[in-house]
C-alpha cells in the first residue's frame, strides 16, 4: 500500500510525539520520591518545595501522599471546631496538625496546578479547601498564621471569572 509522503510525515510525528509522551510519563511515574518520615509537615514541607521548583510532579506526589494519610484525620479535626482556632494560642493552632497540613496542602496543590496552565483541577483544589478545611491555617517563617482557605477563595473568584470569560 501507497502512502502519500505527507501522510507519512504525519504520522512520524505523531508517533514521535507520542513516544515523547509516554517516556516522559514513565521517567515521572518511576521517579522515586523521598517521602521522609511521611509526617504531615515533612509531606507539606516536600510540597512547598517542590512548588518553589516549579515541579509539579513533586508537589503532585507529595500532596497525594499527604491527603492519603492524614485527609481523613483533617475533616475530623475540622468537623470538631466551629471556627478557626484563636492564633493567640500558638498550641492550640498546631494541634490540628492534620487540618493544618491538609489544608496548606490542598492550597499549594491549586497554586502549583493554577501555575502550570490547568485551572480546572486547580478550581477542585481550591473548592476542597474552601469546603472541607476551612479553619486551616499555615505558619509563615515571618511569624504568623495565615489562612489558606481565604487565600484560596480570592484565587477561586479569579479562575471562576476567567472561566466565565472564555
Amino acid at each position: 500500500m501507497n502512502f502519500p509522503r505527507a501522510l507519512l510525515s504525519v504520522q512520524a510525528a505523531l508517533l514521535a510525539g507520542l513516544l515523547f509522551t509516554t517516556a516522559a510519563f514513565s521517567q515521572d511515574a518511576a521517579r522515586n520520591f523521598d517521602y521522609g518520615d511521611r509526617s504531615s509537615s515533612t509531606l507539606t514541607t516536600k510540597a512547598w518545595a517542590a512548588y518553589t521548583g516549579k515541579d509539579l510532579v513533586g508537589v503532585q506526589a507529595y500532596t497525594k501522599m499527604c491527603f492519603d494519610l492524614y485527609e481523613a484525620t483533617a475533616i475530623q479535626q475540622q468537623g470538631s471546631l466551629s471556627a478557626p482556632v484563636p492564633t493567640t494560642d500558638k498550641e492550640a493552632v498546631f494541634q490540628q496538625w492534620a487540618l493544618n497540613d491538609v489544608g496548606t496542602c490542598y492550597f499549594i496543590l491549586g497554586q502549583a496546578l493554577e501555575g502550570a496552565g490547568q485551572p480546572a483541577p486547580a478550581l477542585a483544589a481550591y473548592k476542597t479547601l474552601v469546603e472541607k478545611l476551612a479553619y486551616a491555617q499555615c505558619w509563615d517563617e515571618k511569624g504568623w498564621f495565615w489562612s489558606p482557605a481565604s487565600a484560596a477563595k480570592g484565587r477561586l473568584k479569579a479562575l471562576e471569572f476567567e472561566a466565565a470569560q472564555d
